[in-house]
């Protein structure tokens, strides 16, 4: 394992992040040299309130955004904002990326350039979007050969599971202390933290649930949709799936969204169309037979085209309205 300049809960300051008790350095706004705090980089549907749970449980954070207006309310809870990537990197010892795709990853990260050795050197990088198995196998490889630890941490739900720290948290890594961690680090976002093996186990793992998941929840809107058109009490419906086998945490949110026509993104038809592609790159590459994601991944795909890549997910009932 590459040592960690400090560990921050072994080091950690006393008392609120960015008053009495800590570093000058730490309460800059470009946090050049803190060496103690936990970055985060993504602050977007998923990564807002994952950051804001970490520093609820006390976790000294620097956060770096596109948007900088992103990070004012966990700003507003103690943690300090960081003026770029350099910054970022240059305050923490381990960062979270919880970044749209592998381009911004790549480009958080500086790989590519002369910023990447410096940036991950001597630093755990733990990337927690969901990528394809062959960029994060490559990505721990030029981690490693650059001084740094890499670790994956896909996670499982939504943005309503993140609020509430009930996601499930997946790790893939080849250092066993890194990981206990890590995993201890991660605790406030999850309901559990599964071990997946090494790199890249977790997303092979992330992408298995993701397979049924987008199923699932393709399949409720479309039933529901066929409840509404038959004229069936919806709230009837409902309350026997809650009350039957069926029931689970992400139905219950789906459904509610779905009957109360909420198409607020919790899970954005764009991101959903990504993670089929993943799922079905998988299944090719590996022979499976797979009809039924073929399908879902059509239909959502549509949705997107429809105009509605930004929409919950739920939108993709709108493929089962009856024709008007």
């Amino acid at each position: 394992m590459v040592p960690m300049r400090r560990s921050w809960h072994a080091h950690r300051p006393r008392g609120r992040p960015g008053g009495a008790g800590w570093p000058d350095r730490m309460r800059g706004a470009a946090c050049e040299d803190a060496g103690m705090a936990v970055g985060f980089a993504g602050l977007g549907i998923m990564g807002q309130p994952m950051a804001a749970r970490l520093r609820d449980a006390g976790v000294p954070l620097v956060l770096w955004s596109r948007r900088p207006d992103a990070a004012d309310a966990i700003v507003a809870r103690g943690a300090v904002r960081a003026v770029d990537p350099d910054a970022l990197f240059a305050a923490s010892d381990t960062v979270l990326l919880m970044l749209r795709d592998e381009p911004a990853t790549d480009e958080v990260l500086g790989r590519g350039t002369d910023a990447f050795a410096r940036r991950v050197a001597g630093r755990r990088i733990v990337v927690m979007g969901t990528n394809s198995p062959g960029f994060s196998a490559a990505l721990a490889a030029d981690i490693r050969d650059a001084g740094g630890v890499y670790l994956e941490a896909p996670v499982s739900g939504s943005r309503v599971p993140a609020e509430r720290g009930e996601l499930v948290v997946m790790l893939a890594g080849d250092d066993d202390a890194a990981l206990a961690e890590t995993a201890g680090l991660l605790a406030p976002l999850a309901r559990a933290v599964v071990r997946c093996g090494a790199v890249p186990g977790a997303l092979r793992t992330k992408i298995a649930v993701n397979h049924y998941m987008m199923a699932m929840v393709a399949a409720l809107a479309e039933a529901l949709t066929a409840a509404r058109t038959a004229g069936l009490d919806l709230d009837a419906v409902v309350e026997v799936l809650q009350a039957s086998p069926m029931d689970s945490p992400i139905g219950r949110v789906k459904a509610a969204k779905l009957l109360a026509g909420d198409e607020s993104p919790q899970a954005a038809i764009a991101d959903v169309v990504k993670n089929c592609g993943l799922v079905l790159a998988e299944a090719r590459a590996v022979g499976a037979v797979t009809p039924i994601i073929d399908l879902v991944a059509e239909l959502y795909e549509r949705t997107a085209a429809s105009g509605l890549a930004f929409a919950d997910m739920v939108a993709v009932a709108r493929q089962f309205a009856p024709a008007p």
